[in-house]
């Protein structure tokens, strides 16, 4: 049976979001696969593991949670990934064969966390450390699509400090390039924290103000008109991929929102995160428009190297009949389950798949050569004057 390390939580604004989403995954592994071992990092950083962090009602209090779990780290020793106590009394409490992170915003899902794993060399689940720290900076995505061609709506980003030094000039900057109304986004965020449509400059200034709260990095978009938002998820890695259902995402609000994804379902039924979310699948598309955001979902796939299950999200004009792709969620929030069921894939099948893609990674990355054998320390003696197979040393 493999071990599956479920690791969720962080220092994000988007904790919670990540634990609704953990939950639901390790209720969802088939348990004659997979022994399931929860890993939770708390707000503060500190690495926890215990049976019953698979409960949702455990994390409504924390010290009772702390009470009944290990304070842990995670590491290598002896070709194994072990869980060690921490404290005094230094003990191994369990071990893993592979990390599946559940995770969501800075500091986790955005390659730090899977920096870490690759550090210890540990096999996971879902995309690398470059793929994850694209997908997170919603500017650096958007570069990469216009290098590959693919439809962006215009947009323009600064940083706080060119804010706080300038506002006027900012301001001036993006309505030369953008009409009203605009969206303002952090740039490294998700979950649709922090975002606000504006129409005019004094809201403008004001959801800048609230967007700098969040982020060092801004980014203002022009606001489709006539907008249907859609969203496709794709599984798989750089040799084959899959794709979803289109689903055609439904709100009140001029944008959906944190409450929209996170909150309003929960208010009757308990938080379901974005399978609580308001939708029609499939999306209401013309089968040339749906054709369009399947290539281009693709396309944007492989050229940021994403692996596992991801999802892309798309704008769609519909007077003009124009896609434009948004972004990219390299760890969606419930793992988009529900479009994989939509096309006769379920929770259950979609995780094995997630897993056994990982596996494949995992071995095709052992393929290559990682190090060498010999050492060309092995006759150092000096920085002066050395030679070696580099010749000598300026």
């Amino acid at each position: 049976m493999i071990k599956v390390g479920v690791i969720f939580g962080g220092e994000t604004v988007e904790h919670e979001v990540s634990i609704i989403s953990a939950v639901q995954a390790m209720n969802k592994l088939d348990n004659e696969k997979y022994e399931i071992v929860p890993i939770y990092i708390t707000k503060e950083g500190e690495w926890y593991t215990g049976a019953v962090l698979r409960e949702i009602e455990t994390y409504k209090d924390m010290d009772l949670l702390k009470r009944y779990t290990k304070n842990v780290v995670l590491y290598r020793k002896d070709n194994m990934f072990v869980l060690q106590s921490k404290g005094l009394l230094k003990k191994i409490v369990n071990d893993i064969d592979i990390a599946l992170p559940v995770v969501h915003g800075t500091n986790v899902e955005d390659g730090v966390l899977q920096g870490y794993l690759k550090t210890i060399g540990i096999p996971f689940v879902g995309s690398d450390v470059l793929a994850s720290a694209i997908s997170q900076d919603k500017v650096i995505q958007k570069q990469v699509f216009e290098c590959a061609n693919l439809p962006v709506a215009k947009y323009h980003w600064f940083y706080d400090s060119e804010y706080r030094e300038d506002e006027d000039k900012v301001v001036k900057e993006i309505e030369s390039k953008i009409d009203y109304p605009m969206i303002v986004k952090p740039a490294t965020l998700g979950s649709s924290v922090g975002i606000s449509s504006v129409e005019n400059k004094k809201e403008l200034k004001d959801a800048i103000f609230d967007a700098v709260k969040y982020d060092k990095k801004i980014v203002v978009e022009e606001k489709i008109v006539n907008l249907t938002e859609v969203n496709i998820s794709v599984l798989g890695n750089y040799e084959r991929v899959s794709t979803s259902a289109i689903e055609e995402v439904m709100t009140d609000n001029s944008l959906l929102t944190y409450e929209d994804k996170y909150i309003g379902g929960g208010k009757k039924t308990g938080s379901k995160g974005m399978a609580s979310a308001s939708r029609k699948i499939p999306a209401d598309l013309p089968e040339k428009l749906e054709e369009e955001v399947r290539e281009i979902a693709v396309s944007a796939f492989r050229n940021v190297g994403l692996s596992g299950v991801s999802r892309i999200d798309f704008l769609v004009d519909k007077k003009k009949k124009k896609v434009y792709i948004n972004e990219i969620n390299s760890c969606p929030g419930s793992l988009a389950f529900y479009l994989w069921d939509a096309v006769g894939k379920n929770f259950i099948t979609l995780l094995d798949d997630m897993i056994n893609i990982a596996i494949k990674n995992y071995k095709k990355d052992h393929e290559k050569i990682r190090s060498f054998d010999s050492n060309i320390l092995s006759g150092y003696t000096g920085l002066k004057g050395a030679k070696g197979k580099f010749g000598k040393l300026k």
